[in-house]
């Protein structure tokens, strides 16, 4: 009985692990410029493509209200906080431990970059990397999780 027990421990815990080395949960975006916390944004799947959407706005100097003045797509004059500003991402096929193939809205200057995400330090911290043609050709940002 106590065999069994540790095993079934053993997998819930391998389970819970890996759930951790998703980009999937509610993570503090951090300005990769100021290193000031500016939002929180809640990334969540379905039929395995990611979303991310801005839940709060944790920046003092930004209005609650917001709305995304500067977009030029569908999320134009929207609300920041409930903004999807990550969209179709899916597990890279090559590397297990990226995410990519989707892209990620600036909500500050409206622009939209292609994403490429990466969960490091055993899902504590999200590496998202915003970028135009090439990942070499970008700027990433380290946000930490939340829940």
């Amino acid at each position: 009985m106590n065999k069994q027990w540790i095993a079934l421990a053993l997998v819930a815990f391998a389970a819970a692990a890996g759930a951790q080395e998703t980009p999937v949960g509610l993570w503090k975006t951090i300005d990769d410029g100021t290193r000031k916390e500016k939002s929180l944004v809640r990334i969540s799947e379905s039929s395995g493509v990611l979303t991310g959407k801005v839940e709060k706005i944790l920046d003092p100097e930004a209005k609650p209200d917001a709305v995304c003045e500067k977009c030029s797509d569908d999320r134009k004059n929207q609300p920041i906080v409930g903004l999807t500003i990550i969209r179709n991402v899916k597990k890279n096929g090559d590397d297990a431990a990226l995410w990519d193939g989707g892209d990620i809205l600036d909500p500050n200057n409206g622009k939209v970059y292609r994403v490429r995400m990466k969960p490091v330090d055993g899902g504590r911290r999200l590496e998202v990397r915003g970028y135009i043609g090439t990942p070499l050709l970008g700027r990433t940002q380290v946000w930490q999780r939340v829940e």
